[in-house]
């Protein structure tokens, strides 16, 4: 679940949306009109005996057409037989009754094998290694009948006047649906409701079912967090709760979801999570995102939410008998509190690529973290039970939508990608542009005025700008370069600048990659996550918006990747800039591999003998950087650094992205006897305090920091740490609490010499009290230092922004480096991560 602050309830509203749906998909074999059939006998035989006596023939003749056609594209299904995994009895959800990991490929190898309907791809590994599954139930289709349907989706993006327009799609089109379950780990019962529900759709035989799937492709995502199913934890292997992570795709599990928005081009979605008692059912309350249409997302979700509350409560669970309260609209039924305004969730992530109906489900009855451990499995398993029910009848209402709708959804994901493409104004909500949807106020409006286009002028910011503009292409965003020098607005641009044209179909989420962003702190008094999180700003690249002129006549051609920028000068000394992760992780290879390797009075580049040129060359390869020649041959040898880190996972994860040895320390490791002699330095942000260390752990610390080696720290642990050690006088001063975003900083020392003028902070904090030897390396830019964001002043009127203008963010002193940003956010901000990296550098060898 996204766990939501406490906020005033909206006064319920009475719905007065009617929906066509007739009836619900009940999926028996003698629904309403269906043709007799023999029951199911699910019960009856084990699946896989069942799937034996199964026929093929429709597969056969598929495989035999695409064949035919020369297997360009596959027609449906497109079996194929799992391996099975090693039994794990460790498996957390065997406790719940539920299905264990390595249960899902031979159930997914019998399901296939029940009919023509269902076929299983893998569609990536997770951060432990294990396989994602994806499942498509559809009605079976030839080759060449497979082949129109990607020309109708093809047509639908990139021609949407002339996909209005079609017979072809009106009549044939299926439309593509989409189910998510279980991307948070140890949220295990939507991985159960959809192998019940699509064991179910492989065999029934009523006209519903007929019908929704001829008429449509359904998509399971069958556990997007295998590595937390099995372990029963939030999080990935990586220590990553991928839910606030679709901007940045740090994790192959992200990377994994985002091809799939991308390829299937679903237009309804829900992504099934747990526990919010009554269940809750998105649309959200405000803030709304206001880089996407927000009338058609509105009036669609908020239609298939009603279908799933009524199914939900027409489970007859009760809270008296059952513990189950009736289930929650938040757009309806809460003020604030669980918005839809980051796209770092799922949900609002799709709605970028075209789904105009997707929605958070939060099942009823909490079975994780402590309830898990405490509560009898006779109780876990009843639970589960009701949550898998509650997360069918959300699937299964979803399905009554759909199919009742089919024309509607389509023709409105058909607009969001015209909108986007002819660059139309967005469509303010009202009840007069969203008719019956209730409630609508002022406070729900929210839209942008996009640039006519963004421009990446690359520059000293190469490999940067590269970085980006992969990023945009892997999110479906088109990407243009110059041949020539051109003119856009008032400016010169040089040859080989990027040009990301706002007139595109997916313009929507261009601009949330690109664009600052906006402060919404008098919008409302709490959001629920991040509310600022501009790649123009926080990943290193130049990024300029073009408000108005013509690209008509300019030399721009599409790409598909960006061009490599790596190179090294062929003769003398090399120079390699400090101011990119990637090139971070270059000279920490070059250091593992013993190059000598000296850096700058300035501390901003690295200088290279030119005996390393071959393996320079290779590293310009593998980061895309590049190695300058240069008359200096810099002041102060660089040395390998071995960090001794307890921070978050973002941090850990972007430590080692930039090629740093890192050994994971806490208070307890600390207490039980960590090697210090593994670390060079000492990184602190969380988990390790000085107050809880034995006398023995003390001393240990106390020996290493003695010795010469630094500290670096982040927020107030650091600070505290580097107080209780005595390496650095200075007081950390929190601000508010759930603050968070983008915000002007000015850089006034080594550390942060060359560091963009932007940071990023979630719970901001900056110092005082600074004793002698503390030099101010970076401060709050004076006025509101927020550009884009949630800061308030705490509820004391302390704490806000106008506290910490002109406060230091970071200060140093000669054995230690504190930071009150986050420069290692979630693996978010890179064009930060250099000055965590010449920081560990400066402090490692500091005595």
């Amino acid at each position: 679940m996204r766990t939501t602050r406490t906020a005033p309830a909206r006064p319920v509203l009475i719905a007065a949306l009617a929906l066509t749906t007739a009836g619900s998909l009940l999926l028996t074999p003698h629904a309403a009109g269906a043709e007799p059939a023999p029951p199911v006998t699910r019960d009856q035989a084990p699946l896989d005996q069942r799937a034996a006596q199964a026929p093929a023939s429709a597969a056969e003749r598929a495989l035999a057409d695409e064949q035919a056609a020369g297997g360009a594209v596959r027609g449906y299904p497109r079996e194929q037989f799992l391996s099975p995994d090693p039994e794990n009895p460790a498996d957390k959800s065997i406790k719940l009754g539920l299905t264990p990991y390595h249960a899902i490929a031979p159930k997914l190898n019998a399901v296939q094998a029940l009919g023509d309907r269902v076929s299983v791809e893998v569609a990536g590994r997770s951060a432990g290694g294990h396989r994602l599954y994806l499942v498509t139930v559809t009605a079976p289709e030839t080759a060449r009948q497979a082949r129109a349907q990607e020309r109708m989706r093809d047509l639908i993006e990139n021609s949407p006047a002339q996909a209005a327009k079609s017979p072809e799609i009106k009549a044939g089109y299926k439309a593509p649906v989409f189910f998510n379950n279980n991307i948070h780990g140890n949220e295990w019962e939507g991985t159960d409701a959809s192998l019940k529900l699509i064991e179910q759709l492989a065999t029934a035989t009523d006209a519903r079912t007929r019908d929704l799937l001829a008429h449509s492709r359904l998509y399971f995502n069958i556990t997007a967090n295998p590595d937390g199913r099995i372990a029963g934890t939030r999080a990935n292997a990586n220590g990553f709760d991928m839910n606030r992570d679709f901007v940045t795709a740090s994790q192959p599990e992200v990377r994994a979801m985002r091809q799939i928005e991308i390829d299937k081009q679903p237009a309804v979605m829900l992504d099934l999570h747990g526990y919010v008692n009554g269940t809750l059912i998105e649309p959200t309350t405000p803030p709304h995102g206001e880089n996407y249409e927000y009338d058609l997302f509105l009036k669609n979700t908020y239609a298939n939410a009603l279908g799933m509350e009524a199914a939900v409560n027409g489970l007859g669970y009760t809270p008296a008998k059952d513990g189950v309260q009736p289930a929650q609209i938040p757009f309806r039924d809460q003020e604030e509190g669980w918005d839809d305004w980051p796209p770092i969730f799922t949900p609002q992530y799709a709605a970028f690529h075209g789904t105009v109906a997707a929605h958070t489900v939060e099942i009823p009855l909490q079975v994780n973290n402590a309830a898990y451990d405490s509560l009898p499995v006779a109780e876990l398993r009843r639970r589960s039970a009701v949550n898998v029910d509650v997360a069918g009848a959300a699937i299964r209402a979803t399905l009554d939508f759909v199919r009742a709708h089919r024309t509607a959804l389509v023709n409105d994901q058909i607009e969001v990608f015209r909108r986007g493409a002819t660059g139309a104004a967005q469509v303010p909500v009202s009840s007069e542009t969203v008719p019956g949807v209730p409630g609508i106020g002022p406070e729900d409006v929210y839209t942008t005025v996009f640039p006519r286009a963004y421009v990446l002028p690359g520059g000293t910011k190469a490999t940067a700008t590269a970085r980006l503009v992969d990023h945009l292409l892997a999110n479906d965003v088109r990407v243009t370069r110059a041949s020539h020098a051109f003119r856009l607005g008032a400016t010169t641009y040089a040859k080989g600048s990027y040009v990301v044209d706002m007139h595109q179909p997916k313009r929507g989420l261009a601009n949330v990659l690109l664009a600052d962003g906006r402060d919404i702190s008098d919008k409302v008094s709490v959001m629920y996550d991040i509310s600022g999180w501009s790649l123009g700003r926080l990943w290193g690249a130049t990024v300029e918006p073009v408000p108005a002129g013509t690209l008509k006549g300019l030399p721009l051609r599409s790409v598909s990747e960006a061009t490599a920028v790596g190179h090294v000068a062929p003769r003398g000394t090399l120079r390699l800039r400090l101011d990119d992760p990637q090139a971070i992780a270059a000279v920490n290879s070059l250091l593992r591999q013993g190059v000598p390797v000296r850096r700058t009075a300035d501390g901003g580049s690295a200088i290279v003998p030119a005996s390393a040129r071959q393996k320079a060359a290779e590293l310009a390869r593998r980061y895309d950087v590049a190695f300058d020649a240069t008359p200096f041959t810099g002041t102060q040898p660089l040395h390998r650094t071995r960090v001794a880190a307890a921070v978050t996972s973002g941090e850990l994860f972007a430590l080692r992205e930039m090629n740093f040895e890192v050994t994971p320390v806490s208070t307890a490791a600390a207490n039980a006897g960590f090697d210090w002699s593994s670390a060079d330095v000492l990184f602190v942000s969380t988990g390790l305090e000085y107050g809880d260390l034995t006398p023995s752990a003390r001393t240990a610390l106390d020996a290493f920091l003695d010795a010469g080696h630094g500290l670096v720290g982040r927020g107030v642990t650091g600070a505290e740490l580097a107080t209780a050690t005595g390496l650095l006088a200075a007081k950390p001063v929190e601000g508010n609490g759930d603050a968070n975003g983008v915000v002007r900083v000015v850089n006034s020392g080594p550390v942060t010499a060359g560091a963009p003028g932007h940071g990023f902070v979630y719970a901001p904090v900056w110092f005082t009290d600074l004793g002698p030897q503390v030099r101010v390396e970076q401060s709050y830019a004076t006025g509101n230092p927020l550009v884009s964001g949630h800061w308030r002043p705490s509820a004391d009127g302390g704490g806000g922004p106008l506290a910490a203008a002109g406060q230091p963010s970071v200060v140093s002193g000669p054995q230690s480096v504190l930071f009150g940003t986050e420069p290692l956010f979630r693996d978010h901000p890179k064009g930060e991560f250099p000055q965590v990296a010449g920081a560990l550098f400066r402090v490692a060898d500091a005595g």
